[in-house]
C-alpha cells in the first residue's frame, strides 16, 4: 500500500531501478550515492562565504542562527565524510576542499564565519561529535592535509568539550566520540570523561536491546540512531584503546535490538511515526548499516539493504529532499508539529547517519547480495518488547505496522510534572499513520470530559507488562482537580486491536475515546457512522474504525473528528471516535476495537463480561481471547 497524497514517481537525479539486483526496491548503492551527492549539491547555495555554516531557510532553533549554521556545516560534513570515505576519496576534489576550508575558518577565531564555542549544555556539543566522526572517517583525506594551525585550532575548538557539563542523555555519547577523536591525535582530552559516558549509557539499559535516553521511559528512535549507533562509532576511532569487553557487549546488545528494529518498517518503508525529532526520517536506518559495520547484526545482508534502501525511497517518493534539494522541517512536506525547540532549519540533515553503509565496501554482500523481502510482507507479526512496554503487530496483506504503547512517556521520574506529547502520549503508532499534532488530539486517547469540554489526558504511563499479543498499563486521569485511574489492556489480533479499559471517574463525567487519525492531501476524508461504531476511509482503502463492544452506549452513534494542517501524513486528517454521555460513577468496563488497515471487517466482534471480572473478547474472524481482571 503506498499513501496517496503524492503519487510515488523517480526522482530525476537517480539511476534507472536494478530489479534484477534489488527485486523489491530497485534500489543499488548507486543510488544512495547519487541521493548523497544530490543532498551535498543542494546546501552548496545556502553556504556562507567562507564555507563554514550553512545557513538554511526555515525557523530558527532556540539556540539561534549562528548554532544553526554551525548546525548545517556539521551534520552535512557527515554525510560527506560517508560519501568521501566510502568511495576512498574518488569525488570531486571541490567536495573535500569545501569541507576542509570550512574547518579552517570555522575554528578561526577571527573569521567572520567562526563557530561558537563548546559550552555547557550548549548546541555546539551535539555538532561538535558529528565534526570528530568526519574527521575520523575522512582522515586521510582531509585531517592529515590540513595546516598544522587549523589541526591546532580544530583541536582547541574540540577541547571545549573537556571538563564541560553535559546534559543527561545521548549528549554523553557526543562527550565519548568528541573527547576519544582528540585522543586518536595525541591531544589533551579526559579519559575519565570517556569512561563516565560509556558507564552512564549502561545505566540506561533496560533488556531486550533497549536504552531510554535518560532517566525515566524515554523510549524512541534515538535508541536507534543514538545509544546504538554513537557506541560502534566510538570503537571506530578508538581502535585499540577501546576495552574490547565492552565493544563486544554493545555489539551483542546492537544484535538483540536489530532483532526486533527489522519489525519497525512498513512494505512500503514507511518507519512507524513515534516519539520526538521526527524530522530526522530515514536516519532510523542507520542501526541496521552499523550493525552489518561491526558483525553485529542478525538479518542477513540482503535484508538490510532491503529494509535500508525501502527507507529512504520512501522518502524519496513522497517529495523529500524537496525541489531545491533539501531536508524541510516536517516528515513528507514542512509540518513544524514533527519538531521541538532545538530544532533549526540543518536538524533534518541528521539523517545523515542512515548513510553509513556507504563505509561498507561496494563489495561486501550488504551491496552484493540480492534484496530478500522484510519480515513485514511475508507473514502477519506480532512482537512483545517488554523493556518500552509495546507490542508491534503487522499485517502482510496491507503491509502497515503498528506499535501499541503501554510504557513509553519521555518523562524524567517522579515528583517531575506528568504532561505528555502526542508522539508519546497515545496508545498507539504506525507506519501508514500519524497522531494530530494540533487540536483537541482525540486520536488513540481515552479521556474523561467535563461539562465544559476539558478533557484528561494520559501524562506519565505506568506499564503492567507486555508479553505475547498483550500489553497493558494504567495512568492518572485528572477531572476538575481530581485524580482518576484508568487501566486499559490491549490485545492484538492480526490488525485489529481490542482495547479493554478499567475507567475510574466521577457520575457524570463523558468518556470519550479515539481511534487512529487517517491523513490525505486530496481533501476530506471519506466517513461514515453508525450505532455505537464510526470510520473513516481514504482514497486508497485505508481504513480507521472504532467499535463499541461492551460499557458504551451502543445505540448512540460514533462521531468523525475531521482537521486540517494538523497532521505530517496529510493536509486533511479524520479520527472516528466514541462517546459515553454519563459515567456512572466508580469502575466502569469499557471494551473496543480499534482498527487499522485496509478492507478490514468490523462486524461480528463483541466482548462479554465473566463473572470472575474478566472479560472475553471476540475479534470479527471468531478468534476469541480472555482478558483476566
Amino acid at each position: 500500500m503506498t499513501l496517496p497524497h503524492v503519487s510515488p514517481t523517480a526522482p530525476t537525479h537517480l539511476p534507472p531501478p536494478d530489479l534484477t539486483h534489488s527485486p523489491v526496491t530497485g534500489w543499488t548503492r548507486a543510488h544512495w550515492e547519487a541521493t548523497a551527492d544530490h543532498l551535498l549539491d543542494g546546501l552548496v547555495p545556502y553556504a556562507s562565504p567562507e564555507l563554514a555554516q550553512y545557513r538554511l531557510p526555515g525557523r530558527a532553533s532556540h539556540s539561534g542562527p549562528w548554532s544553526d549554521g554551525l548546525e548545517g556545516y556539521a551534520r552535512s560534513f557527515l554525510l560527506a565524510a560517508f560519501r568521501i570515505a566510502g568511495s576512498g576519496g574518488q569525488v570531486s576534489p571541490a567536495l573535500i576542499e569545501r569541507y576542509a576550508a570550512g574547518l579552517a575558518a570555522g575554528t578561526d577565531p577571527h573569521s567572520a564565519d567562526r563557530w561558537p564555542p563548546i559550552t555547557d549544555r550548549g548546541q555546539p556539543m551535539v555538532e561538535a561529535a558529528s565534526v570528530a566522526i568526519a574527521l575520523h572517517e575522512t582522515r586521510p583525506w582531509i585531517w592529515d592535509r590540513l595546516d598544522d594551525r587549523v589541526r591546532q585550532r580544530v583541536v582547541d575548538w574540540l577541547s571545549g568539550f573537556i571538563g564541560a557539563t553535559v546534559n543527561d542523555s545521548n549528549w554523553r555519547l557526543f562527550q565519548v566520540i568528541t573527547e576519544e577523536f582528540l585522543a586518536s591525535v595525541g591531544a589533551p582530552h579526559s579519559r575519565a570523561e570517556i569512561d563516565a559516558g560509556l558507564a552512564r549509557l549502561g545505566d540506561w539499559y533496560r533488556g531486550g536491546g533497549w536504552y531510554t535516553d535518560g532517566d525515566g521511559r524515554k523510549f524512541d528512535y534515538y535508541n536507534a540512531w543514538a545509544l546504538h549507533l554513537y557506541p560502534v562509532l566510538w570503537a571506530r576511532v578508538a581502535g585499540a584503546r577501546a576495552d574490547q569487553e565492552l565493544v563486544a557487549l554493545h555489539r551483542a546488545r546492537l544484535r538483540e535490538f536489530l532483532g526486533s528494529h527489522q519489525y519497525f518498517f512498513g512494505s512500503d518503508g514507511a518507519p512507524v511515526h513515534q516519539g520526538r525529532s521526527l524530522t530526522y526520517r530515514f536516519a532510523t536506518t542507520a542501526p541496521l548499516w552499523a550493525g552489518a559495520l561491526a558483525d553485529a547484526t542478525p538479518l542477513s545482508p540482503g535484508l538490510t539493504r532491503r529494509l535500508a534502501s525501502g527507507a529512504l525511497k520512501h522518502f524519496a517518493e513522497r517529495g523529500v529532499p524537496d525541489e531545491k534539494g533539501l531536508l524541510s522541517l516536517g516528515w513528507y512536506r514542512p509540518h513544524l508539529p514533527v519538531t521541538q525547540r532545538y530544532s533549526g532549519p540543518a536538524s533534518p540533515y541528521w539523517a545523515s547517519k542512515a548513510f553509513l553503509g556507504l563505509l561498507l565496501p561496494a563489495d561486501h554482500p550488504v551491496w552484493t547480495a540480492p534484496e530478500e523481502p522484510g519480515p513485514v510482507e511475508t507473514a502477519d507479526r506480532c512482537v512483545a518488547l517488554p523493556a518500552p512496554g509495546w507490542l508491534l503487530h503487522s499485517t502482510a496483506a496491507d503491509g502497515v505496522v503498528r506499535l501499541v504503547n503501554h510504557g513509553s512517556d519521555r518523562l524524567p521520574p517522579p515528583p517531575a510534572e506528568a504532561q505528555d506529547s502526542p508522539h508519546y502520549a497515545k496508545f498507539a503508532y504506525a507506519s501508514a499513520s500519524a497522531p494530530d499534532t494540533v487540536g483537541a488530539g482525540i486520536d488513540n486517547h481515552i479521556a474523561l470530559v467535563a461539562a465544559d469540554g476539558t478533557a484528561s489526558r494520559r501524562g506519565r504511563i505506568h506499564p503492567l507488562g507486555a508479553a505475547g499479543c498483550r500489553a497493558a498499563s494504567w495512568h492518572t486521569a485528572s477531572l476538575s482537580g481530581a485524580d482518576h485511574r484508568i487501566e486499559t489492556t490491549s490485545v492484538v489480533h492480526g490488525a485489529w486491536e481490542v482495547r479493554v479499559h478499567r475507567v475510574a471517574g466521577p457520575r457524570g463525567a463523558a468518556v470519550r475515546e479515539g481511534g487512529w487519525a487517517l491523513a490525505d492531501d486530496s481533501g476530506p476524508l471519506a466517513h461514515d457512522v453508525g450505532p455505537g461504531w464510526a470510520r473513516a476511509r481514504r482514497p486508497d482503502g485505508l481504513t480507521s474504525a472504532v467499535v463499541a463492544l461492551h460499557g458504551w452506549d451502543g445505540v448512540r452513534p460514533g462521531a468523525v473528528a475531521q482537521a486540517r494542517d494538523a497532521n505530517a501524513y496529510g493536509e486533511y486528517s479524520a479520527t472516528p471516535h466514541l462517546l459515553l454521555p454519563v459515567h456512572p460513577g466508580g469502575v466502569h468496563l469499557l471494551v473496543t476495537l480499534v482498527v487499522l488497515g485496509a478492507d478490514l471487517e468490523i462486524a461480528g466482534a463483541s466482548a462479554r463480561a465473566t463473572a470472575e471480572g474478566g472479560v472475553v473478547v471476540r475479534f470479527p474472524d471468531g478468534a476469541e481471547q480472555e482478558v483476566l481482571r
